[in-house]
């Protein structure tokens, strides 16, 4: 299967050299990589030229999107300017992280999973983080979600999706239209890539309301914007969390914000997360 691979990489000069020699170590190796130096101000572009320099399946473009770091907006702008260079003979494309460490059968394992079964439309693993010297599993979320991350598509999936959408919960609405559109969202935990910066270091303060905004475009109502908000609380250890989601929420209903969903996968989405919440109550 024709692998594509599109990394967005802003002022990653500590970590991106490890991130290319785990792709390029591969027992499967891409067939094209596009690194999008989004206006790094550090030495990114130096180590993206040099692997572009050595591996002729590797390229850099550069691309200078707003200056504020906005979750999801800002990275999904520079996905596509490199999406944008590639063609379409791709099997599988993927939206990789520049701060990642993958194991050298990553590929190997994702592409089996698709060729294994034609309904996975997407697939992933799991990301690792360093705590005392041991690499523990960054719990943001369920074993059921692939993390933004390391998202694997099949192009008949990620086509039907309509691509990812630039906002915060792109990675979110993503693997719900999967759903919508009867692909499964397979992962995989014997794939344990180590996450070299933890989420969310980089957010402004200004992006806080940015969680129940989502929600909010992703039409979830209020009730499940009030569960899901407290479960990312939970896991983040942080209520002033769950009180920004609520207000953000909120601010973006008062606002009338632009769904990213039609009134249908709106309903599809809402019964699908209660079907799952049931479910985990035993009900």
């Amino acid at each position: 299967m024709n692998i594509y691979i599109v990394i967005p990489a802003h002022n990653e000069e500590a970590y991106i050299d490890r991130m290319l020699q785990s792709i390029v170590k591969q027992t499967v190796l891409p067939k094209k990589v596009v690194v999008v130096d989004d206006a790094s101000t550090d030495g990114t572009s130096k180590i993206i030229k040099q692997f572009s320099e050595k591996y002729a399946f590797i390229e850099g473009v550069f691309f200078n999107s707003e200056k504020l770091h906005e979750p999801g907006s800002k990275v999904i702008n520079a996905f596509y300017n490199g999406f944008e260079k590639l063609d379409n003979n791709f099997d599988i494309i993927c939206k990789f992280d520049a701060d990642l460490i993958f194991p050298k059968n990553y590929l190997e394992k994702i592409a089996g999973i698709f060729q294994n079964d034609p309904s996975v439309g997407m697939t992933g693993g799991f990301c690792y983080i360093e705590k005392n010297g041991d690499w523990v599993l960054e719990s943001l979320t369920n074993e059921d979600h692939i993390r933004g991350a390391l998202k694997a598509y099949r192009k008949e999936c990620f086509k039907q999706i309509n691509g990812l959408k630039s906002t915060i919960g792109w990675d979110t609405v993503d693997e719900l239209l999967a759903q919508y559109h009867g692909w499964k969202v397979k992962t995989d935990t014997s794939l344990h890539v180590k996450h070299l910066k933890p989420t969310g270091k980089v957010y402004s303060k200004t992006s806080k309301y940015k969680q129940g905004e989502a929600f909010y475009k992703m039409r979830y109502g209020f009730w499940l914007t009030l569960i899901a908000s407290a479960k990312l609380a939970s896991k983040k250890n942080n209520f002033q969390f769950f009180i920004d989601c609520i207000q953000g929420y909120k601010k973006a209903k008062s606002q009338q914000l632009d769904f990213i969903v039609s009134e249908n996968e709106g309903v599809f989405i809402r019964k699908l997360r209660w079907k799952n919440i049931f479910k985990k109550l035993g009900l």
